[in-house]
């Protein structure tokens, strides 16, 4: 059986034609045509099914067949702010892993000690609505600029936070127990520095304003590693969380 396209029209309800770039996609990549079938999500949790109308030039116009919301799996937002590496591949790849996976925002810090104090976040969105679409994802992770570690943390200020290092000198928790510990519908925030790290100073002063101070096991990990690490960590303890008592392990 054919696999359903996926394509991210965010006014699907409105209009009845692709945005330009989708459109491309469908009409020169796939080579679709009038009567073809199209699943359209506008990353808010409606997935629509739709049939193509017009098929000419640049344009490719639909008409909605069927409507349908998609619950979350669980309540509560996954949201992990890093610091970008020197290399934009390797955030790249993140965005898209972590999307893959399940995350509901990515943050982009600029540290004391940040490789990289420019990011194109444009090119990340894209990497994030492409990564959605592949893994069929109702919602669209949203993407921040980047912003100075001291902003990021007065600006997020409540629900359960986490700071992420590797400091000995200020005590740690592990990060999967304290996730487990959390109940369903609780937002959780995970900080991840640069490759040299936060500064004990950026650590010390996250714990002050309220984050919890953390590891992610015994391994010592490159940024990306253990950017995908916490969203994979979150997003298990989160289904671990979500079942029912008896169907616990």
């Amino acid at each position: 059986m054919k696999e359903t396209r996926f394509f991210y029209v965010p006014d699907v309800a409105d209009g009845g034609e692709l945005p330009a770039d989708e459109a491309a996609h469908v009409l020169k990549v796939l080579r679709l045509k009038a009567g073809d079938e199209l699943l359209l999500t506008d990353g808010c949790g409606h997935i629509s099914r739709a049939e193509i109308t017009l098929a000419s030039g640049h344009h490719c116009q639909y008409r909605l067949i069927e409507t349908q919301t998609v619950l979350p799996q669980w309540q509560g937002r996954v949201h992990l702010a890093i610091a970008p590496t020197k290399m934009n591949e390797r955030m790249e790849w993140l965005a898209e892993k972590a999307t893959e996976v399940g995350v509901d925002e990515l943050s982009f810090l600029n540290c004391r000690y940040s490789e990289r104090r420019v990011l194109k976040t444009d090119r990340i969105r894209k990497i994030v609505v492409a990564a959605a679409k592949q893994s069929h994802k109702a919602y669209m992770p949203a993407v921040g600029d980047l912003t100075t570690f001291r902003q990021f943390v007065s600006e997020h200020a409540a629900g359960h936070r986490y700071i992420a290092h590797c400091y000995e000198e200020v005590p740690r928790v592990n990060l999967f127990e304290q996730i487990c510990a959390l109940q369903p519908g609780d937002d959780a925030l995970v900080m991840i520095g640069p490759e040299g790290d936060f500064s004990i100073d950026e650590v010390r002063e996250a714990v002050a304003a309220g984050y919890v101070s953390v590891d992610l096991g015994k391994s010592r990990l490159r940024t990306e590693t253990a950017g995908l690490s916490a969203v994979m960590m979150m997003q298990l303890a989160k289904q671990i969380n979500h079942l029912a008592p008896s169907q616990q392990l």
